[in-house]
This record gives structure tokens, C-alpha cells and sequence, in this order.
């Protein structure tokens, strides 16, 4: 009895090389830089997370005698 060799090719259309992945690992980075820059400022300096604003605020109260 002669042995016959199957051979099958087995071909997908799926998996695009994992580009998607990558850009949203980039955007997502991205986004930690920026909201680090806007509200972390103070995490890296060591202190002691307060500051002192020196304001002078004058608040005009409303006349009494109906004018």
C-alpha cells in the first residue's frame, strides 16, 4: 500500500500585526504626560503641598440708603 502525504494550509485574516496595540499604548501614554504636567507638578518638588498666596481682595458692599 503506497503512503500518501496530506498537506493542508491553513491561512487567517486575522491579526493586522498588532498596530491597533501599539497606538493605544502611545495615546494612553500620552495622556498620563499631560495630565502629569497639569496636576502633578508639585509631586516631584518634595514639599509640603502647601503655598502661600499673598492677595488683596476688596469686596465693595452694597450701599444701605436704597440708591
Amino acid at each position: 500500500m503506497v503512503e500518501r502525504e496530506k498537506e493542508t494550509i491553513v491561512t487567517t485574516t486575522d491579526g493586522g500585526g498588532g498596530g491597533g496595540t501599539i497606538l493605544a499604548v502611545v495615546l494612553l501614554i500620552a495622556v498620563l504626560v499631560v495630565l502629569f504636567l497639569l496636576f502633578g507638578r508639585g509631586l516631584l518638588g518634595g514639599g509640603d503641598g502647601t503655598t502661600d498666596i499673598n492677595a488683596d481682595v476688596k469686596v465693595e458692599a452694597p450701599s444701605t440708603d436704597g440708591n
